[in-house]
């Protein structure tokens, strides 16, 4: 029996320092964790979500910039983590180049969607960690995706931005992937002493309504630390308060999903 479809989810911010590559890495881990197979592309040509989770630099030969540009099969690039169910596709730097190279190609923005087409792989979810801008990079993963995750920091211009992303989400619905859905927007580095946070989250709760997940992710020590050990912050220390925050977002999550499920039958 042929394995469904794996659910492809993109995890999006054109801001940088917003705890997107953090939501990418703790969001894997967390529905492996809970028994999903998860496989994580890195898209970010920092490379950042593959050494969080402890992919050293030497084993990158075959990456995301390949299957991009030489459409190398998924295959030839996944890399199995320590983590029990949860593969990548690791990132280098060759990628910043690929911004520039996809200029020339006809159908650029389906290249990534053309490859996991054509993997038949035997994953439940595949999540795709964006790098911060709105470039040709990006646009693949939205092209390629059936919902999008937004991890917005509790700051000042958080709504500004998300504003702006949201018109290019609704731009990519009308122009290049109709079926393109947001999951769900997850605010980061929430800090409960701020003022400012609180602001924050009763404005983005206005102005999204059901589309902000209840869990919220908060200022934490032992996430920041985390990816220096090469490790997720669940991994790391499971029992911290954000481990059990994306723990809490990767259950909220399958709730989502099983309400989408749902959607779909009765559709």
């Amino acid at each position: 029996m042929q394995h469904p479809s794996p659910r492809i989810l993109a995890i999006v911010n054109q801001k940088g320092g917003v705890g997107k590559t953090t939501t990418a890495v703790n969001m894997a881990t967390a529905l492996a964790a809970i028994g999903k197979k998860v496989l994580l592309i890195d898209l970010d040509p920092q490379g950042n979500a593959s050494t969080g989770l402890g992919v050293d630099s030497r084993r990158r030969t075959i990456n995301s910039y390949h299957v991009l540009i030489d459409q190398r099969p998924l295959s030839e690039a996944v890399i199995a983590t320590d983590i029990p169910r949860l593969d990548i596709v690791p990132a280098n730097i060759d990628l910043s180049a690929a911004e520039i190279e996809l200029v020339a190609v006809s159908r650029r923005e389906y290249q990534l969607a053309n490859i996991v087409q054509q993997s038949h792989t035997e994953h439940d979810y595949i999540l795709i960690d964006c790098p911060p801008s709105l470039g040709l990079i990006t646009l693949n993963a939205l092209t390629c995706s059936d919902s999008v995750i937004i991890p917005l920091q509790c700051e000042f211009y958080a709504l500004e931005g998300l504003s702006h992303l949201l018109k290019t989400i609704k731009l990519i619905q009308h122009k290049l992937n109709p079926a393109l859905t947001i999951h769900g927007v997850v605010l980061t580095m929430y800090d409960r002493r701020n003022k400012l946070t609180e602001h924050i989250e009763h404005d983005v709760r206005s102005f999204m309504g059901e589309d902000v997940y209840q869990t919220v992710i908060p200022r934490n020590v032992r996430i920041s630390e985390a990816p220096s050990h090469g490790k997720p912050a669940i991994v790391y220390d499971l029992n911290c308060a954000g481990s059990k925050a994306y723990l809490n977002l990767a259950k909220e999550l399958i709730q989502r999903e099983k309400r989408w499920v749902k959607a779909q039958q009765v559709a």
